[in-house]
């Protein structure tokens, strides 16, 4: 086919999508038929709908066809945090927040100020840390359920950047790792950018299907596998002690590395031993103070096998040489004198009374949650499309997230996420009730 027409046919397509005449949802023809139709080679014909969906003008669904996507639900939902417009509902991003935290930390600095440590606080760190206030992580870990010494324990940045050190440090381009085939959009950027190559591991109603993940071992070189064991993100699963020794037989045998990402493992209740302390030798811990304190805070920490730590410490260096001194001050103080265990403890309680008013108000849709999480799963009705159900959310200033974000599979589930701890419980009360009409009105 002539270049020219081959880009004519695409910028026809393209026209008729954003000018309204092919709305939201259409559903186009086969690649067959528009071969057929066109006068094309069936190669061509996919590569039509491969540069419209390049374009992000249309989705294509395994079984179901090509789709023109919702144009007005911005691609990042769900990845690119945006400046939310006055009178928006976010249920999309959770960043929750207690009365009084502000004070909090205006008394840290007045305590900071009047150290005698100040000057030393200005200054570069060692780039793990200082070793007191490695100590003062440890501490906390080991209450925790995880036992481990200071010498294992790394200072970051936020746990984002604690999973982008781990994944430098453990993988290199071109490497497998399995991860759940919905899974925290984080991990899928920073898995893009360092040119891993994702293999998805199917879901079961309680977590990932362990023995595909056996099979996906025997026929690929895998080198790892980054899970959420507790409160995953987004299904709110807490995996069982069985499947957590399941797994972690699995990667000792295939010689694995494990990320563990424990961003909201402080909201379950009692949950059995993380991966880490069953796999001390291969898993890689990471955990933050975002969720628990304050998304501001930007203080993370990493807990690893010690012959790994030479490694991540090079990397840290590499990336932002080290934690700055004051904050990590604030949050090690803070570790110490049982401020982050009180938060903790208050943070569980507001989100299990927010879960709580989601089950009521979401009565009758499917939801997937767990009691005390900050989200809600919600597949949506089998002829529903996420997009077009978010996009109508948006033009009643509720954003959420679809499913997209968190896939790593083929086939993305038409389904949606709601952050529930990012606002006031009035307006989330509002925000839900419009949430079960859309909803409703679209299956």
């Amino acid at each position: 086919m002539p270049p020219a027409r081959y880009k004519s046919l695409v910028d026809a397509f393209a026209a008729d999508i954003r000018s309204g005449r092919l709305p939201p949802g259409t559903r186009l023809p086969t690649h067959r038929t528009l071969a057929a139709t066109e006068g094309l080679a069936l190669v061509t014909a996919s590569r039509v709908y491969a540069e419209l969906e390049a374009m992000g003008l249309v989705s294509g669904e395994t079984g179901r066809g090509t789709f023109v996507r919702e144009t007005s639900l911005p691609l990042g939902q769900g990845i690119d945090q945006p400046q939310v417009a006055a009178g928006v509902m976010d249920l999309n991003f959770n960043y929750p927040s207690l009365p009084g935290q502000a004070e909090l930390l205006r008394n840290a600095l007045r305590q900071l100020a009047l150290s005698g440590d100040l000057e030393s606080l200005l200054r570069y760190q060692p780039h793990a840390g200082r070793s007191h206030e490695r100590a003062a992580v440890a501490r906390h870990l080991r209450s925790r359920g995880l036992g481990v010494d200071a010498e294992q324990v790394l200072l970051v940045n936020g746990a984002q950047h604690g999973l982008a050190v781990a994944m430098m440090a453990l993988f290199k381009p071109g490497d497998v790792v399995a991860a759940d085939a919905l899974t925290y959009p984080g991990f899928k950027v920073l898995a893009e950018a360092l040119r891993l190559e994702v293999q998805a591991i199917p879901l079961s109603k309680t977590g990932p299907d362990l023995d595909a993940l056996e099979k996906l071992c025997r026929n690929r070189p895998v080198r790892g596998i980054y899970s959420m064991p507790t409160l995953h993100n987004p299904m709110g699963w807490v995996m069982s002690l069985e499947q957590r020794q399941h797994l972690v037989a699995i990667a000792l045998k295939h010689g694995l590395h494990i990320i563990e990402d424990a961003a909201y493992a402080f909201l379950a209740p009692n949950p059995p031993p993380p991966l880490a302390e069953l796999a001390p030798e291969r898993t890689v811990y990471v955990n933050g103070l975002s969720k628990s304190v304050a998304t501001g805070l930007r203080f993370g920490f990493i807990a690893a096998p010690v012959h790994v730590v030479g490694a991540l410490e090079r990397v840290i260096r590499a990336t932002t040489w080290n934690t700055p001194g004051i904050m990590t001050a604030i949050a090690t103080g803070w570790l110490d004198d049982g401020t982050v265990g009180k938060l903790e403890a208050q943070k569980r309680a507001d989100a299990k009374a927010r879960q709580a008013l989601a089950d009521e108000l979401l009565a009758g849709l499917n939801g997937v949650r767990h009691p005390c999480s900050y989200f809600t799963w919600l597949p949506l009705a089998e002829d529903a499309r996420a997009d077009q159900v978010a996009a109508a959310l948006m033009r009643e200033n509720i954003s959420v997230s679809t499913a997209e974000p968190f896939a790593v599979s083929a086939q993305v589930p038409h389904a949606i996420r709601l952050a529930l701890g990012s606002v006031d419980i009035d307006t989330l009360r509002t925000a839900l009730t419009k949430v079960k009409w859309v909803v409703q009105a679209y299956s």
